[in-house]
């Protein structure tokens, strides 16, 4: 859960894939962005919305 007692739903996390690799999605918790391994990138989660725009993602 983040600071504001929310969290991904998991269902949701399970639909989600990267744009650039389609590959699977972690959840970070602590800093709130679903990360992909793959593609080495690493998306915001604002509000408990994951912002899915490669160029809103955070290289790793």
């Amino acid at each position: 859960m983040n600071e504001d007692g929310r969290q991904i739903d998991p269902e949701l996390l399970e639909i989600l894939v990267c744009p650039i690799s389609r590959g699977p999605l972690l959840y970070d918790a602590e800093a709130q962005e679903l990360i992909s391994e793959t593609a080495g990138l690493a998306y915001p989660i604002r509000d408990g919305i994951p912002v899915m725009l490669v160029e809103e993602a955070r290289k790793l």
